[in-house]
């Protein structure tokens, strides 16, 4: 009742929470499907066929949130928060529901596209709305609960892609399917909670969206990962294709801009720019990104590759990274708003992640899990200090009017950052075992021949995507090629070190400013909603 008194009134820690758990639920259903369809692609496309097309069941999905994203910023700060919120959780549960009931290939392509374009409002307005219900200075501890969603998706989404793709029926129903059925209560329960009690005040403005660089951004934006996400990977990063795609997305990016400067309501206010600490966490958001999908999809392949894991045990032995993420997220926030300091936690952040990675090329054939758990922990701590604190530095820095754009654009990075992460680590990863493969079976030939023995040509080319034809071989050449896997692990971890001690140095230029408090942050709502009116 108070709210409708004097709607720009702090919320209770009571309504807070109730706001909270409603954006958490839709946070975790897009941060999950950026994770859980990877486990059960063979099983999907052996279901559906079209086993050629299958990286567009990911990419699809990639392009159309990561798109979207900075669109929803703007178009939130212009029609309000809740509506636009919903209207990214009905999509998604749209496209979920579709994708769930694809009949092939083609079908769960689109429809994923679409569940996309929901999960980019989710993954954005999430943040933006936490952004106007609670101060700065109150936000830590509320912002850190959110970092913990982040470390709960990175498990779980693995652990339930493989749980499902691993049983043929489920409650009657095939179990892949489940991957997208199970959206729909989560999706509704944050629909319901949203439309209860998210009244967050409605500013009123002049609309007027502007739809040709909205167009714009998206074509860049689609050219740009199209050519990291599916054409480097598939034909190489120098091939005219990729450099055909990558360029067309940079040049079109440059026309967004050009655009942008002479837009009368632009989608990134190039003002935006001129502010130090949304430069300085826009960089961090993108080579946080690079850092964390990078490494989050290569220890489950070392765990499946190497170890002979299976998804869901692969996706289990990720735990030791989640309880680093959610401890410290948790940790942290509270901290900041108890002390009100929050430059150290990036800084702190950046080190642990470091450390960590320089770590994880001591893993071997052989080493203990807890070792590799003891890295995990360290990375997932790193993540969790980075992750949403540089977001509370950004949002103190802004005005009320690019809330929405300006935080919407810390999640656009990240995502950039995390599809190159992928495809260059991935890249890396490829190229670097093919080298290590030849070199280790040519020497070990050599050396032994008889090793070899039904080492066929067909077969030693199928190493790459079906190590279970290591079966046939003999323990001399089965070791040399898990030798391979791991030389081909650690130069990957070495170069995403440099990633993250960039990063160090970019936290260390980091501005403190003094965070506002709840009586400043309710002033300047109220300001914003008068300039508006004026």
């Amino acid at each position: 009742m108070s709210q409708k008194t004097n709607e720009h009134a702090p919320m209770t820690h009571k309504q807070i929470m109730t706001v909270m758990f409603g954006l958490m639920t839709g946070l975790l259903l897009a941060a999950l499907d950026q994770s859980i369809v990877s486990t059960a692609l063979k099983t999907i496309t052996v279901d559906l066929g079209g086993l050629n097309h299958y990286t567009w069941v990911v990419t699809a999905y990639l392009l159309t949130s990561t798109a979207s994203t900075p669109l929803y910023g703007k178009i939130s700060d212009l029609y309000g928060r809740r509506q636009v919120f919903q209207f990214a959780i009905i999509t998604f549960l749209i496209g979920s529901f579709a994708s769930g009931a694809a009949h092939n290939m083609t079908q769960l392509i689109a429809f994923r596209a679409l569940q996309g374009l929901g999960a980019g409002g989710l993954m954005s307005l999430t943040f933006v709305i936490i952004g106007d219900v609670v101060s700065p200075r109150e936000r830590g501890r509320y912002q850190g609960y959110f970092g913990a969603v982040w470390g709960l998706a990175t498990v779980a989404g693995p652990l339930l892609g493989g749980f499902f793709s691993d049983h043929s029926k489920v409650l009657g129903v095939t179990g892949w399917r489940w991957i997208f059925y199970i959206n729909l209560p989560l999706g509704i329960i944050a629909l319901v909670i949203t439309s209860a009690v998210l009244h967050i005040p409605k500013i009123h403005r002049e609309h007027k969206v502007d739809y040709f660089g909205a167009l714009i951004l998206i074509l860049a934006v689609s050219a740009l990962l199209l050519g990291i996400s599916v054409y480097a990977p598939e034909n190489g990063w120098l091939t005219a294709k990729t450099l055909l795609w990558i360029g067309g997305g940079i040049v079109l990016f440059a026309l967004f801009l050009f655009n942008q400067a002479k837009a009368s309501e632009p989608i990134l206010p190039l003002r935006l720019f001129k502010n130090h600490t949304f430069n300085i966490t826009s960089i961090l958001a993108f080579l946080v990104g690079a850092a964390m999908f990078g490494a989050i999809v290569m220890l489950p392949l070392y765990f499946q590759l190497v170890k002979h894991n299976s998804a869901t045990l692969s996706g289990l032995k990720l735990l030791p990274l989640m309880f680093g993420i959610i401890s410290t997220s948790i940790t942290s926030g509270k901290w900041i708003t108890k002390h009100g300091k929050y430059k150290i936690f990036p800084v702190a952040g950046m080190v642990l992640m470091t450390v960590a990675l320089i770590g994880m090329v001591s893993i071997s054939e052989t080493i203990a899990f807890w070792k590799i758990g003891v890295f995990e922990v360290l990375l997932g701590a790193g993540l969790g200090f980075s992750l949403q604190n540089t977001v509370i530095a950004l949002q103190n820095s802004l005005e009320i009017k690019d809330m929405g754009v300006g935080t919407s654009l810390n999640t656009f990075w990240r995502s950039i950052g995390g599809t190159l992460g992928v495809a260059i680590f991935g890249s890396i990863y490829s190229s670097k075992l093919t080298g290590f493969l030849t070199s280790g079976i040519t020497h070990l030939a050599g050396k032994n021949p008889t090793a070899m023995t039904g080492a066929t040509p067909q077969a030693l080319a199928q190493l790459k995507n079906n190590p279970g034809v290591m079966a046939k071989f003999t323990p001399d050449l089965q070791a040399t090629i898990l030798h391979s896997y791991v030389q081909a692990f650690h130069i990957v971890f070495l170069s995403a070190a440099p990633v993250t001690a960039i990063g160090f140095l970019v936290a260390l230029a980091l501005k403190e400013k003094p965070l506002k408090s709840g009586a400043e942050h309710a002033q300047a709502m109220k300001e914003a909603a008068g300039e508006a009116l004026g």
